[in-house]
This record gives structure tokens, sequence and C-alpha cells, in this order.
């Protein structure tokens, strides 16, 4: 029987995951059809509930701003996604014609893997823009990386409440500042993490360019949409390296496809994956 899979979010449209997730299924042939579907945090349990009445789902990817909302929805967090109480991926379980709902956070797998390519094996000190939902997995990430200190900016000292709360289930200590600081701040830091939308963070990279000086370190902007953003060519503009935001989505999908398929995602499976979306194929 066919199974089905999609990527939920709003906006949707720009998603690359059904380009990486087709690319991999047909790599590994196994028959999973997926999509992207647009849901809105209100519109999330009625759907969730429609969902109920078929038995064909093995799983969903869960993009902004669903990530917090998908919580109350889902009948077990494990993993990573218990500690954060932040998921990004939905895996169903059929077991004698029940199912059950498990949810997963493959967003820390995916920033580590993606920064770790880029060459950043660990690092003491960290700052993450913005502090939704990818910012709790983003400290997360960051504490796995062997940060022991994280600094956050966000543009609203109010909605930090996801990267408090990882930073206290993980045990690092972080320091919220308004973004009107961050430019000054991150200019010397080892490695930076944007978990803004896309073009949030324009304001923020005009600061940049205007800065004196070179030497900036790692940036892993998680938007990809338009790329370059203009963060990242201002983060060049520095001479520092960046990580693009579909290295971080393939390598939290591979852990996806895992989960849904039951397959093992080996390099010929990334390959592909990277063939989908125009990254460069891995070089180990």
């Amino acid at each position: 029987m066919s199974r089905r899979a999609a990527v939920l979010g709003h906006p949707i449209s720009h998603s690359k995951s059904p380009a990486l997730h087709t690319a991999a299924y047909a790599k590994l042939g196994v028959d999973i059809g997926y999509s992207a579907i647009d849901v809105t945090v209100a519109g999330l349990p009625a759907f969730m509930e429609s969902l109920r009445a078929e038995d064909s789902w093995c799983g969903l990817s869960v993009t902004m701003p669903l990530k917090s909302a998908m919580v109350r929805e889902v009948d077990e967090v494990r993993g990573a996604g218990a500690l954060l109480g932040v998921i990004n991926t939905v895996v169903f379980e059929y077991d004698g014609g029940a199912v059950r709902r498990a949810g997963y956070n493959t967003d820390v797998a995916g920033i580590v893997e993606s920064v770790r390519y880029a060459g950043v094996a660990t690092t003491p000190h960290a700052a993450i823009l913005g502090g939704g939902g990818t910012s709790a997995a983003a400290v997360a990430a960051v504490h796995e990386l062997g940060a022991d200190h994280v600094d956050v900016f966000v543009r609203d000292a109010g909605r930090a409440g996801d990267a408090e709360a990882a930073a206290a289930a993980v045990g690092i200590s972080l320091s919220v500042s308004p973004l009107t600081e961050a430019a000054t701040a991150v200019a010397g830091t080892d490695l930076v993490i944007s978990t803004f939308p896309p073009r949030a963070a324009d304001d923020l990279a005009g600061e940049l360019a205007a800065l004196p000086g070179t030497g900036a370190g790692v940036l892993l902007d998680v938007a990809y949409d338009p790329w370059p953003s203009r963060i990242a060519e201002a983060w060049r503009g520095h001479g520092g390296a960046v990580v693009p935001g579909l290295e971080m989505l393939m390598y939290q999908a591979a852990e996806q496809i895992r989960l849904f398929s039951g397959c093992d995602v080996d390099t010929a499976v990334i390959d592909v994956m990277c063939d989908s979306v125009g990254l460069p194929r891995r070089v180990f």
C-alpha cells in the first residue's frame, strides 16, 4: 500500500522538503508520496483530527509556525523533542489497527551535522538570532557542540520563551538581548545561528555590512529562500563562512526519512538529496 507524508507550515509553497524527500524515497525504492500542505496554527487541530480517518499516513514534517503547537497534537514526544517541548516531526505508528503519533525534533541533528560539515567541531560560545521554536533546537545544538553559554538576540524580549526553556532543559546559561545590539556583539562570535524567517534579518545585515574589519566566524542561516540572504552576504563580506539553511534542512530531513521509511539513509541517498536542491555532493 502506498504511504503518505507531508510537510506542514504557513506559508509553505517555498518549501524544499518535497524535493528532498521525494528524491530519497525514489533512491530507497519505497512507495511514499510526499507533499506540502499549508496549515495555520489555528487550523492545526482540525487538520490533525481529519487524519484519524486515514491509515496511509507514515509521517509529517513540521515547520514554522507549528513546531510548538504540534506538541499538543501527538500522543508522545520523544528524544530531544521531549526535552525541548518543540517538535518538527510526527511519526505514525500502527499496532493492531490503532495508531500512535510520536513527536520528534530532528532540527537539533540538522544543525549539528550542518555546522560540523562546515568545520565547526566544537565551540565554547555561540549566538542565536531569534527566540522561537527553531531557536530551541539551536540552543540544544550549540550545547551539544560544547558551548557553555549562548547569547540570544530577539526583536521582542517577550518572545524568547522557547530559547529560555531549552537552555534550562539542557543546562546552558543564556542571556537575552534586543536585536538592536546584535551587530557588534556577534561580529566576533565563532558560531552564529540565525533562526529568523526569510528577510527578517535584513536590517541587521545592513548594520553588519557597515561594521569595519574582518574575521567573522561561521554563520548558519536557517532561512534559504531567497538565497543568498542579505545577512549571508554581509557575513561573507567580513570574511566569515556561511552555512546555507538548505544544509540544515537536508540533514534534518535525512533523519525524518529514516523515521518515516524505516530505511538506512546512507551517503548514496544523501547525494541524491543534495542533487535535488542544488547542494554539492558530500566530500568526507
